[in-house]
């Protein structure tokens, strides 16, 4: 039974990937961790990425951290999961500086109507120069969005609107208007059309 429900959810989750993941550009926000608290900064780079930046402190360190993540829509365009990796740097005490690489898992939700996301995830960094070599935390965040993501213009084409093509046309119909016009050559020659 549990089979049979998996193959139903996989081709609706797979029907919207196609989606936009995220419907905004920057936003920002806390972050609370199981053992720190932080700052959370995510910037759109493209259709489905965003980079986010994590400034973070515990007891005993604190650390920044750099993660790539991809965006997937599950129903709809406002709910969506996501993978990322990055890397790290910080400062543990006693011990002094310290890096890594982290990965990411977790879920997002852009509120209806309003300018938050909530998020949750799960996230293990692997250590160097640090006491513990692999540490696994879970973490909440609530972000404000700084900069929405504009709105595209519906298109009755199937495959969305081509803007490249539209463009292509004006500059078409700007050179024709131009060659419409006569030089002074032809006024001269008498071969106005």
């Amino acid at each position: 039974m549990k089979y049979k429900a998996l193959f139903l959810i996989l081709p609706l989750i797979t029907l919207s990937i196609h989606a936009n993941a995220q419907k905004y550009r920057t936003a920002a926000g806390p972050r609370i961790e199981s053992d720190r608290v932080g700052i959370s900064i995510q910037q759109k780079v493209h259709e489905r990425g965003t980079l986010e930046g994590i400034a973070a402190l515990g007891e005993r360190e604190y650390s920044g951290t750099l993660l790539y993540e991809w965006h997937f829509p599950i129903l709809g365009e406002r709910f969506n999961y996501y993978l990322g990796a990055g890397a790290h740097v910080g400062n543990l005490k006693d011990h002094g500086v310290f890096t890594g690489a982290d990965a990411l898992l977790g879920i997002e939700y852009k509120v209806n109507g309003l300018p938050f996301l909530l998020s949750a995830d799960i996230k293990p960094a692997f250590h160097l120069n640090h006491e513990d070599w692999v540490h696994l935390s879970s973490g909440v965040s609530i972000r404000y969005v700084i900069v929405k993501e504009k709105k595209k213009k519906n298109s009755i084409w199937p495959f969305g609107n081509n803007e490249g093509d539209d463009k292509k046309k004006k500059k078409r119909r700007n050179e024709k208007d131009e060659d419409s016009t006569p030089s002074i050559f032809d006024i001269l020659k008498g071969n106005n059309n």
